[in-house]
This record gives structure tokens, sequence and C-alpha cells, in this order.
């Protein structure tokens, strides 16, 4: 794995795990930490791995943008900072892995939204979520983007507008995260999920996840019709047809890939 200066990134096993680690700037979100998570992203990407776990070392998960880098910026440097951070969270779900958020502690703004961006995320109890751009200068515009498509409208508004931290139980009650466990439970959680997420085939997985993403904000008869062909392309995969070769001589399944 490629060595970087705000990232610790390992393999582990089948899964590769990125931890932001800038804790005296409570992993906030510089250009240069943005710039090796979306590198980091892609080498995990292109890699064999089924898992990808996102976290956090230090006080706090992530306090999203660096204003240290952003107020030295003007209206250009703004904008591709911003369009920097956006490319990080479509790999995100871009990529063929399982992204599980590891949520340890307080995640703000970008941090929020990386959560969001996450395919799936589990908090400890301490754990915290917020756009706290609604009680200060900068409103979180592009934040409340995977926010408001993870915890609907209402929810969204009341983040985005009064700026609270949501509590951890709140946010799983909301759809923001997946499960709330004890501190000390966090790490087992994750894998757990993880392993019961990444079960089957990779390459079958990988395909339902992008075609997850292209249909879900979308009308229900586009929906359905990008749903139709890629489930129809997916039956004459090699995975689909072991899968129910398996099932038909109740047999376990050998995984082409």
């Amino acid at each position: 794995m490629t060595d970087y200066q705000h990232l610790i990134v390992a393999r582990d096993g089948d899964v590769v795990r990125i931890t932001m680690n800038r804790p005296a700037r409570r992993n906030s979100l510089s250009e240069d930490h943005l710039a090796e998570l979306l590198a980091a992203f892609r080498e995990a990407g292109e890699s064999d791995a089924t898992g990808i776990v996102l976290a956090g070392n230090g006080p706090v998960f992530s306090a999203g943008h660096d204003f240290g880098d952003v107020s030295s910026r003007d209206l250009d440097g703004v904008r591709r900072l911003l369009e920097l951070c956006t490319e990080l969270m479509r790999t995100i779900e871009s990529v063929p892995q399982v992204v599980v958020a590891r949520v340890h502690a307080l995640a703000t703004a970008a941090g929020c939204q990386l959560v969001a961006s996450c395919d799936l995320a589990v908090a400890a109890e301490s754990a915290g979520f917020a756009l706290p751009g609604g009680k200060g200068g900068w409103f979180c515009h592009t934040p409340a983007v995977p926010v408001a498509r993870a915890i609907g409208r209402k929810r969204l508004m009341e983040m985005a507008l009064t700026g609270d931290v949501v509590a951890a139980h709140t946010a799983a009650e909301w759809g923001l995260v997946n499960h709330v466990v004890a501190d000390e439970e966090l790490d087992a959680a994750v894998d757990a999920l993880l392993a019961r997420a990444t079960r089957g085939s990779r390459s079958s997985k990988g395909y339902g996840k992008q075609t997850i993403y292209a249909q879900l904000d979308r009308p229900e008869a586009d929906a359905y019709e990008i749903a139709v062909e890629a489930m129809a392309a997916a039956s004459q995969t090699p995975a689909a047809k072991e899968g129910m070769a398996a099932f038909l001589a109740k047999r376990q399944p050998v995984w082409p890939d």
C-alpha cells in the first residue's frame, strides 16, 4: 500500500482499512487530506479487496473542511476544493467494495458527509453528527446532499438549519447510520457487519452496488428501466449461473471471482 502523510492505510485480509490520522487538526479535510483520501479509495477500489473501512484517529472522526485552507482561497479556489471533495464522495460510492464508516466520535459538516456517502456506517454510542453551518456563516450546502438522501427532507432541514449535534441513537433512527454499539464494541460490530455484507460473489456485489446508486434517486419508471437491464445482464454472468446452479443442486456455491 502507498504511504500517506495524513492517512494510515493497511490491508487486513480481504479488507482495506483507511484511517484518517490528523488528530491535532480534528481530521479536518484540507486539500492535501482530501487528495490522499481520494488516492487511497482509488487504490483500494482497484485491488482485490472485498471491503473498505473508513475510520479516524483522535478525539473527532472528522470536523469537516479545514477553515485554515478554505479561508485563504478565492472563489475559484474554493470551488476546486469542493469539486475535489465531491469527487471523493462519488468515488466512495463507485468503488466495487463495500465501504463501512467506523464512527467513534463527532462527525461534522463534510465529516458527516463522509459518513453519509459510505455504503454502511456503525457508530459508537459516544459519536455525534452535525451540519453546523446552519448556526454559523458558511452553510453546509454540499454536506447536505448525501445526508438528505440518507435521512429525508424534514430531518435534513432540522440538521442543516439548527446546526445541532444529533446523538448516535437518533442518527440510527433517522437512517444516517446502520447500528450504534457501546464504544468498546465498535470494532467487533464493524467487522461483523462487513463480514455479512461481503458474502457471496465479489463481482456481483460490486455491480449491484453501482446499479443501486445509479437508480436510487431516479423516478420509479427510470429506476426500473436501469434495474431491469442490469439484472438481465447480470443473469448471464458466471457468478449468477454458479449461484443458481448451486441452489438447484442444494450445494454450496464456488464463486468464480
